[in-house]
């Protein structure tokens, strides 16, 4: 192979929420690359180190896990009453494809505080401290995200005392706001509910027929009940992800729930929509030791969720996911709601494999259809590492 030279690209790799990726401005990006295609997808690849047949991403900026296997875009907003437009690439691992099918909620709460450092947001919204607004766009999902980025001496803030379950360090506390958040995905109509149900039968060969809530709210998300797979709700990940049939039995749940809610025509196309949708369980609160060897109560939390990320269990929550939980909590008849404890509410606090997290969602019935206008929880974010990422210049 002959000699080919490198090219350096500026990026930012941060941590969001439970989550870490690359960040890149567009116009930054190799011109090529500026254009959504296989040229932008072969550079994001490359950059994170995929595809790995011995899934360890080790020539690359990836971790070997769905949570660090990510890149962000980023450009001036173009649209009205908006800061940043975000677009997120959630790259696969061991396959040679990027999946753009939805949002990262972990990487939102980076969002702001990379835009504001980085140019994005007119100067004039910034305090030289206090909270700064941050309307973000985002464009995978074509919804609206406000992010409140803390200030100081006109910088932004990331540290602070604000923890987090699931990042082992506190930090500064960045609040999100999902405005709208019922998803927008092609063959589900715009629907939150796509079968318009709150309950469906979903039967799954070899598995049998089982009772599932399939939402359109943050991120496509289909709930099972834990004891309707054989699962208490108090599973850390080693438990599901040493377990290859436990993993297909995820999947054939998903492929064929992505089939009912429109998102796909055949469960084939699954393979290559490894990104949407997740799929969670819940059980009611019982208690449980975290990953982290803390402590949960049952009476410290509403109910018990385990989803599904990139075909293995999350260590902690997706953020979308979170959102998704969150809508369904606040909605009567849900499974979430039910085995919250079937009662009205606009936060729920869930356990996750480590730790908890709350949630908040203003949910309304209108004409027989649920709205929700908005969905609340805080994170937090950390540059870990700004300059730039070389690649070989056969990437593009």
């Amino acid at each position: 192979m002959p000699n080919v030279p490198q090219i350096k690209i500026p990026a930012t790799y941060m941590r969001g929420g439970t989550s870490k990726g690359v960040f890149f401005k567009l116009a930054d990006l190799p011109e090529r690359a500026q254009i959504a295609g296989a040229v932008r997808d072969k550079l994001l690849l490359r950059v994170i180190g995929s595809p790995d047949p011995y899934g360890k991403q080790i020539d690359g900026m990836g971790a070997a896990t769905s949570s660090t296997s990510k890149t962000v875009i980023l450009s001036k907003s173009t649209r009205a009453d908006h800061d940043v437009d975000y677009l997120f690439g959630q790259v696969s691992i061991d396959s040679a494809f990027v999946d753009w099918s939805g949002n990262c909620g972990n990487l939102s709460a980076a969002v702001g505080p990379y835009a504001i450092s980085n140019g994005l947001v007119d100067a004039s919204r910034v305090p030289h401290n206090g909270i700064a607004v941050v309307r973000i766009w985002q464009a995978n999902i074509s919804k609206t995200i406000v992010s409140h980025v803390p200030i100081t001496n006109g910088q932004v803030q990331e540290t602070g005392d604000f923890e987090l379950d699931g990042v082992t360090f506190p930090a500064a506390e960045v609040q999100l706001e999902f405005m709208d958040p019922a998803a927008e995905e092609e063959g589900a109509g715009g629907s939150m509910f796509p079968t318009g149900n709150l309950v469906d039968d979903l039967d799954v060969p070899g598995i049998g027929t089982l009772k599932v809530t399939m939402i359109n709210a943050g991120i496509p998300t289909i709930f099972v009940n834990a004891e309707a797979i054989g699962y208490t709700g108090t599973e850390l990940q080693d438990a599901i992800n040493s377990d290859s049939k436990a993993l297909a039995k995820f999947e054939s749940i998903r492929a064929h729930g992505a089939v009912r809610m429109g998102l796909i025509k055949h469960i084939d196309e699954a393979a290559k929509r490894q990104h949407t949708p997740k799929v969670a369980y819940v059980a009611k609160p019982v208690d449980y030791v975290s990953s982290s060897g803390k402590p949960v109560a049952a009476a410290d939390v509403d109910v018990l969720v385990r989803a599904m990320s990139m075909g293995k269990l999350h260590h902690a929550m997706m953020g979308t996911a979170a959102v998704a939980i969150g809508t369904a909590a606040a909605i009567p008849g849900t499974l979430v709601n039910t085995a919250a404890g079937g009662v009205a509410r606009n936060a729920v606090r869930f356990g996750h494999p480590s730790g908890t997290l709350r949630v908040g969602a203003e949910a309304t019935e209108k004409n027989g259809e649920w709205i929700v206008t908005k969905a609340i929880m805080s994170r937090s974010a950390r540059v870990l590492m700004e300059g730039w990422v070389r690649v070989p210049g056969n990437a593009l």
